[in-house]
């Protein structure tokens, strides 16, 4: 059914007389890096320029596709897993092999409906979670309001913008390095961060440039699944913000710095942390032959505090100089519901050094550190979480890149994991290989 829609959609898009344009020819009149590619490198928001003249709608269809080849293995220092269900046989971690893991694939329609009047939709074709289609999520942006009345609020409409839509919200700046399903040419590494800050919300957000500084305030209805009939679990608006600074010094050197802030509101299922529905790229990592696979288990080398309710913090710099680049995370998040005896915090911290080299920075060498350490309250045992990435890329040409790495992710062996889960001591490591086109 969902196929059909799509099908019937494009159609409806087909003979409406629109013009569809090239990526090369949409570049003046669309964000150059929804069109993923080497260029889109290090964009974060969208940057505020004077508004194209419109002349007649226009549409980019674009897409992206990853694959990955696999060799991760698993061990855990858990004491006991327990027995398989049903039977008296002890439980064991499932048997990794080397292979290829299912394809991913995205498809974008990107539209210019006027003057400084943006849309932007994302399809999943296949994900880890969801092998059909179906839809992540669009928004609308607003740079200009000609299509009110020429020349209204221009001088206000020259540093703000408005952004409506249900989609990813932005809060901090990791969300723009990662690995959106098979968006993958964006990330330097084959993963997201182990605490992956993504969440797709019915928001409305607003922009302030001045210079080289960025203000964003933002408010989401809260919900990952969309519905006006109540619940047990209530809901109230989330509100969350940036602030930051962001300048290219010279012709070798940029500098980036930014904060950002999240508090969510009434019981909202600790979206933030487990609201991506395209799936983990470890696939399978310390199961058991008990443990649900495929969609059922698809944040495999992840981790979600769980906290219904949660204030969250992310500070993020970045610097460039030449061919290196440093990107860093320091994100502290607490539960904000409860007494002290059930509320927790967790701290995620995070640096990836790149060197790019090549004529046109086509190749890259670098690593990523990854911990995220915290208790589930103030009488709980800490968890302790460390990952450590080595690798490198080649994009062979602005559309197509491949990456390698070598990834080591350990657990601290403790109880607090569960009395026979396999995440006790647990470890995984391995080589990855990804190749990710985007267009």
């Amino acid at each position: 059914m969902k196929t059909m829609l799509i099908r019937a959609s494009m159609l409806a898009v087909l003979v409406t007389g629109v013009n569809f344009v090239s990526a090369q020819e949409v570049a003046t009149s669309m964000r150059d890096y929804l069109a993923p590619e080497k260029a889109a490198r290090n964009v974060f928001e969208d940057p505020k320029v004077e508004s194209p003249d419109f002349d007649g709608i226009k549409v980019s269809v674009g897409g992206d596709f990853a694959l990955q080849f696999q060799g991760l293995e698993h061990s855990t220092k858990a004491p006991s897993l327990g027995v398989l269900t049903g039977t008296t046989t002890p439980n064991a971690l499932v048997d990794m092999g080397k292979d290829f893991n299912l394809p991913t694939a995205n498809l974008d329609l990107n539209a210019y409906l006027g003057k400084g009047l943006k849309m932007h939709l994302r399809t999943y074709l296949s994900a880890r979670h969801h092998n059909e289609s179906w839809v992540k999520g669009g928004y609308i942006q607003v740079d200009n309001l000609d299509f009110i009345k020429e020349g209204f609020a221009s001088e206000i409409m020259k540093y703000a913008r408005v952004k409506i839509g249900m989609d990813e919200i932005n809060y901090g700046d990791a969300h723009f390095r990662r690995t959106d399903n098979a968006e993958a040419i964006n990330n330097p590494f084959v993963g997201n961060y182990i605490m992956d800050s993504f969440t797709t919300e019915a928001f409305g957000e607003g922009y302030l440039f001045y210079k080289n500084f960025i203000g964003v305030l933002g408010v989401s209805n809260g919900k990952l699944n969309q519905t006006p009939v109540k619940t047990a679990k209530q809901y109230s608006p989330s509100v969350y913000g940036k602030i930051g600074y962001d300048k290219q010094i010279d012709q070798d050197l940029r500098v980036r710095l930014t904060g950002s802030y999240l508090q969510t509101n009434g019981d909202n299922n600790a979206n933030l942390y487990s609201g991506d529905r395209g799936g983990s790229r470890y696939y399978y990592v310390l199961l058991t032959q008990n443990d649900a696979m495929g969609e059922s288990n698809q944040a495999t080398g992840r981790f979600n505090p769980g906290f219904k309710d949660v204030r969250a913090f992310q500070v993020n710099p970045f610097v460039k100089y030449q061919g290196l680049e440093f990107f860093g995370i320091y994100e502290y998040v607490t539960g904000i519901k409860g007494t002290s005896a059930t509320k927790g915090n967790y701290t995620q911290l995070g640096g990836e050094l790149l060197y790019r080299l090549g004529g046109h920075e086509q190749f890259y060498l670098g690593g990523r550190y990854n911990t995220v350490t915290g208790k589930d309250n103030d009488t709980a045992v800490e968890r302790k979480i460390d990952r450590l990435n080595l690798g490198g890329g080649w994009f062979m040409t602005k559309n197509v890149l491949a990456k390698v790495e070598y990834i080591t992710q350990k657990y601290n062996d403790d109880a607090v994991w569960g009395a026979t889960s396999a995440l006790r001591g647990g470890k995984f490591n391995g080589f990855m290989f990804e190749a990710t086109i985007g267009f």
